[in-house]
């Protein structure tokens, strides 16, 4: 160990330096979340052939959805507190390497009880993706500049998304489902690599000039005491502004959900569309959701700059404003056009990444660094207790009501969650008397 530490901080000041370096190792995470939500969407968008093949049922389905979720719930703390541990590196390149593997694996299941089980730990091992995400932002990112990265790295879980349909039925033509998830697989193994090679903490990176360091290094932040994992989770649980950030994650993750894993099958089942079809428009939310992530990092620089905001209030305001844009997921329910349908589901693919964007950047910009990875994924945990919950709610009640109340009802959830943010996140402060940003 010690040797290799000695070998990275000599090569730092004798390689050649890269421009921006920060922003080029921000894309690289940013592609592993992407292959992170190809192989994560593959399920729902295969969900009506595998129905057939398996002979499942939609309930039984949703125990699918709901065996990832659950264990995406119970290991995201877990996976954080291990990446602010071990370290980003090494701890996000264990997990994707287990999450490729498994994703393989798929390929040879034959009953839905094997797929559930398959997809529970896939789950535990894609937990890590949303702590890395706060980890990654705050080692590379000043403060100021947190929001916007945060922004942008929510790219990453967006635009996996979209693409997923395109690679999983080129994949499904060619190869069948079994050999979709094969090459799902195979695409994060080749990330792993990428990561492994190219990846390293500032510090130690071969490529960072010192000046970009000191840019990076700005803000003083102190290293805190790495503390056992339980005792992390108290110290963050009695933190009451870490249930603002909680309860607004776990009241906006349902909408996620349905997109990522309900909608392929909505479309199917509600608005009659075949595999082709639905592959031309369920990308729609995710591309939406896309510019939602980029925007929301320039829309707290303008709350800032127009409405003189604090950097806190300027991000709870965004996340707010995208609260605002889910209430056209209600509108689903009364629209008789399909493609009305996914214009409106489009907008809520907006909204609700610019309001998980912000959530991230609360995070980052709250608590201290080496507690961000052990908050943001206690933060997803809440969201996915959320997502557990409303699949199997979905699973037992969409063939006998339909999607039209669970449309309404996700509508309404994010204003509930932005009531919380604002009580206990928005400081209240003259913002003359703030820190100059």
């Amino acid at each position: 160990m010690t040797i290799q530490i000695s070998t990275e901080k000599t090569a730092v000041t004798g390689r050649r330096k890269i421009k921006a370096l920060r922003w080029w190792m921000l894309a690289l995470f940013l592609l592993g979340v992407t292959v992170n939500y190809i192989t994560r969407n593959s399920l729902g968008l295969l969900a009506a052939e595998l129905k057939t093949s398996l002979n499942m049922t939609t309930e039984q389905y949703s125990y699918i959805v709901a065996a990832f979720q659950a264990a995406y719930t119970i290991f995201q703390p877990l996976c954080g507190w291990l990446i602010d541990v071990i370290g980003l590196k090494l701890g996000f390149l264990i997990c994707a390497s287990v999450w490729a593997v498994v994703c393989m694996l798929h390929a040879g299941a034959g009953s839905w009880i094997q797929l559930a089980i398959l997809r529970f730990f896939m789950g535990s091992a894609e937990a890590a993706a949303t702590p890395a995400n706060a980890k990654a932002i705050s080692d590379w990112f000043p403060r100021k500049e947190r929001p916007v990265a945060a922004g942008w790295a929510g790219v990453g879980f967006s635009i996996g998304a979209m693409l997923a349909p395109p690679i999983i039925l080129v994949a499904h033509l060619s190869f069948g489902w079994r050999g979709a998830f094969l090459f799902c697989g195979l695409l994060s193994m080749l990330w792993v690599l990428l990561w492994w090679k190219f990846y390293h903490s500032p510090e130690t990176h071969p490529n960072l000039s010192k000046d970009e360091l000191a840019l990076i290094r700005q803000d003083n932040e102190p290293q805190q005491t790495r503390l056992p994992f339980i005792q992390s989770l108290k110290i963050v649980c009695k933190n009451k502004k870490f249930y603002g950030i909680a309860i607004p994650a776990f009241l906006a993750e349902p909408a996620w959900a349905v997109f990522s894993f309900w909608v392929p099958l909505y479309l199917a089942n509600e608005r009659g569309m075949d595999l082709k079809h639905i592959v031309m428009f369920a990308w729609l939310p995710f591309l939406a959701a896309d510019l939602g992530s980029i925007a929301s990092g320039y829309l707290t620089t303008l709350y800032r700059k127009v409405f003189g905001c604090t950097r806190i209030n300027s991000i709870v305001a965004s996340s707010v404003t995208g609260a605002f844009m889910m209430l056209s997921l209600a509108l689903v329910a009364l629209t008789q056009s399909p493609y009305a349908a996914i214009a409106l589901i489009s907008i809520g693919g907006f909204g609700h990444q610019v309001i998980s964007c912000m959530l991230s950047a609360v995070v980052v910009e709250t608590f201290d660094k080496n507690q961000v990875a052990t908050v943001n994924g206690m933060r997803g945990s809440s969201a996915w207790i959320a997502s557990f919950l409303f699949s199997l709610l979905i699973g037992a009640v969409a063939d006998t009501i339909g999607f039209n109340p669970l449309f309404i009802a996700m509508g309404f959830f994010d204003l509930i969650g932005a009531v919380f943010l604002i009580a206990l996140i928005a400081e209240r402060r003259n913002p003359a008397k703030r820190e100059h940003v």
